[in-house]
């Protein structure tokens, strides 16, 4: 009876020790697989452990909230914040605060009340998407919408002359801004709105120079991104924020919790695949975006903090001096990172002023 079991040839041999047992082990551990059903509930449920409740805001951040207003940008509630200055308030004195990506004008909340000390007005919206503005599901966030909305802003309030602090994606609307002014004085059409300076922090200004991280790989994957930003919590945020900021120069507890309450807010944090498209279109716009700022007669300058993981300065410092000899430079202390005006605000606050006092605007 065994030897009838036993393979006869060298095709039985393999069929017999190998082919059946190997079907056998295959069908044994697809059976023992979860189906597609419960592996989609699996991360329904881990999806609502990672994001329910939504985080509260913080004192800070109501405070933060309360002093500042909303308007509408055709169906959509933008919110801003616009502070008269303690002296003057005279037109040229107007700055107008661009915030980046991924998270809102409160990343100026240490140098707010100094700037509007400082200058006549001080002017600073969340673009649609982010901080404590709506943030429409399937919509398609682009630089150039982020732009109108700026405009908008300003014609409603009156605004005619601002001069242009920005940061990270802020840097790019600050470039299409500018290409819009450069525009209408090469067709030399009246601006309903005009430019007096642009003061740029760290940002993606250069498209080839920029160190895209890991986590932003991942939510440009249009299959990856859905699953992500639903299971990601406070402690995958903290991490992926954290490694922009220099070593010594680390948001607080309170600080990260502040930042993924805004990126919370009104669902934010499942819409990052579509406001991360801003990376794909600087490179597509590269030449109109960087030739901006080659050709502008505005008044330019860079502040920088050179540990910057996204903005290397042996690749994107280099580069930039190179293509834009117009340009001011100040850098910051070597161990200051991405976020210049959270890691070191006094620094950026002396090096804003002087360049303002530069042009005799003080």
């Amino acid at each position: 009876m065994l030897a009838q079991n036993r393979p006869h040839s060298l095709t039985n041999y393999h069929d017999f020790w190998i082919t059946r047992p190997l079907k056998t082990t295959v069908r044994t551990h697809l059976s023992s697989m979860p189906s597609l059903k419960s592996v989609a509930v699996l991360i329904a449920l881990v999806a609502i452990y990672c994001n329910w409740p939504q985080p509260p805001l913080s004192d800070r951040l109501q405070k933060w909230k309360s002093s500042g207003k909303n308007f509408k940008f055709k169906d959509f509630n933008i919110f801003y914040k616009d502070s008269l200055g303690q002296g003057q308030s005279a037109a040229n004195r107007v700055v107008l605060i661009l915030h980046g990506f991924p998270s809102s004008t409160f990343d100026w909340y240490k140098m707010w009340d100094g700037l509007a000390s400082h200058f006549g007005r001080v002017i600073a919206p969340d673009f649609i998407g982010f901080g404590l503005s709506d943030k429409p599901k399937g919509h398609s966030y682009t630089m150039f919408e982020q732009a109108d909305i700026v405009e908008s802003l300003l014609a409603k309030l009156g605004v005619q002359q601002v001069h242009i602090l920005a940061h990270d994606m802020g840097d790019t609307v600050a470039q299409e801004l500018i290409a819009r002014q450069n525009a209408l004085i090469k067709s030399k059409k009246k601006s309903s709105l005009k430019i007096l300076s642009v003061c740029l922090t760290n940002g993606g200004i250069l498209p080839e120079t920029l160190e895209i991280r890991f986590t932003q790989k991942l939510m440009l994957n249009p299959w990856i991104a859905p699953i992500g930003t639903r299971v990601t919590n406070r402690l995958i945020f903290r991490k992926a924020f954290g490694e922009v900021f220099g070593e010594r120069t680390q948001p607080t507890m309170d600080e990260f919790e502040d930042h993924w309450a805004l990126m919370r807010w009104n669902d934010g944090n499942l819409i990052a695949h579509d406001q991360i498209q801003y990376l794909p279109q600087r490179y597509a716009n590269r030449d109109k975006w960087v030739g901006a700022l080659q050709e502008t007669k505005i008044p330019l300058h860079l502040i920088y903090g050179p540990a910057d993981p996204i903005n290397p300065p042996n690749t994107f410092l280099k580069r930039y001096k190179m293509l834009m000899p117009n340009s001011g430079v100040t850098e910051l202390s070597d161990h200051i990172s991405h976020y210049p005006q959270l890691e070191d605000p006094d620094s950026v606050f002396q090096a804003y002023v002087g360049f303002m006092h530069s042009l005799k605007i003080n």
